[in-house]
């Protein structure tokens, strides 16, 4: 993978990893029918980082058939991004936009007499899947260009990866009952909301590294939900901690903290049932954050509008189920979006 960035339309410089280096060249001939006309890209969640898909990118970017290209981005105030704290941005929709400036980016890699061809399937993990479901409320599936001069297809697909609709409790029932069966186990309404919020920017050393791992325990399925049939080392189970909380760690908690009440108060379930592409929801059975029942409503919401396109596959892992599943969900992945462009 190869890293690379560019600034965004507030100056602020966004990073991401590729698995071809750019710009993407046509051949010695100028034809470009060997440039890839599929790209997967991997959206990571919050506090994380394009490093939680080590065990994806590579293998994803070839299967039998085809070869594709795969990106994975570092939101801004994730990873290498950075994030112009006195500028806000501490918003779903700002990573919304920053998604579009991304493609925009992106496209001006491909040849020009590629560009129509290219095809982008969004994987969005975690907030991942909310910055996507936030991107189609805003600019909708096709491309257009600024000037208007340009529109067309952009998406054949989309992947969410164990995300709800909406994290916090519906109590006056807008949009439909949402009680504690659907929504976020543990960050579900105002006061869960400020808890986790002085857990993520408490200044204490201590107390912000109980948080990241805290986390951890979250989002492994081993770790919340363990079971006898798990074959994780104690060493491997160490390792494994140090390598989430220290991406965490890297984050600013103050701005994660102001990020993390926007995400829990967002609704996309509208938005759902708004998608015309196939749509593939992965879920995993031990996630500590969300239930079975509350991520199928993405695939009841798309299906309400006629798109029978949507279906819903479970793990038998946690929240982080591309980590302790790789080659299954490498494997899931790959045969969506062959299906998608056959």
């Amino acid at each position: 993978m190869y890293y690379s960035s560019f600034t965004s339309s507030d100056n602020c410089p966004l990073a991401f990893q590729s698995s071809l280096p750019l710009p993407l060249a046509a051949n010695t001939n100028g034809d470009p029918s060997d440039t890839p006309t599929t790209c997967i890209l991997l959206l990571h969640g919050f506090s994380g980082s394009s490093a939680y898909f080590t065990r994806n990118a590579a293998a994803l970017t070839s299967s039998p058939s085809h070869r594709y290209w795969v990106v994975c981005p570092d939101m801004r105030g994730h990873g290498r991004s950075g994030h112009n704290p006195s500028r806000g941005g501490y918003h779903v929709a700002r990573l919304a936009a920053d998604l579009r400036e991304l493609l925009v980016h992106l496209r001006r890699q491909v040849p020009a007499a590629a560009r129509s061809n290219l095809r982008f399937f969004p994987v969005g993990c975690s907030i991942g899947a909310a910055v996507v479901w936030t991107y189609l409320e805003l600019f909708g599936e096709r491309w257009r260009s600024e000037g208007g001069d340009d529109e067309g297809e952009l998406f054949a697909g989309f992947v969410f990866v164990d995300q709800a609709p909406l994290q916090d409790r519906a109590a006056l029932g807008l949009g439909g009952t949402w009680d504690a069966r659907m929504a976020h186990r543990g960050c579900f309404d105002e006061a869960s909301t400020l808890a986790a919020q002085r857990a993520w920017a408490t200044a204490d050393e201590g107390a912000r590294e109980a948080t990241h791992r805290a986390l951890v325990s979250e989002c492994l399925g081993y770790r919340f939900a363990p079971a006898e049939t798990d074959k994780v080392s104690e060493g491997q189970a160490r390792r494994d901690e140090e390598f989430f909380a220290g991406i965490s760690a890297a984050c600013d908690g103050v701005w994660l903290a102001r990020l993390l009440a926007d995400h829990t108060r967002y609704d996309h379930r509208e938005a759902c049932e708004a998608i015309t592409k196939p749509l593939l929801v992965m879920a995993g059975r031990r996630s500590g954050c969300f239930s079975l029942e509350g991520m199928e409503e993405t695939v009841r919401r798309a299906r309400k509008r006629g798109n029978q396109d949507a279906e819903m596959m479970v793990f038998e892992s946690g929240h982080w189920l591309f980590y302790e599943e790789p080659d299954r969900f490498n494997r899931e992945v790959l045969g969506f979006v062959e299906r998608c462009t056959s």
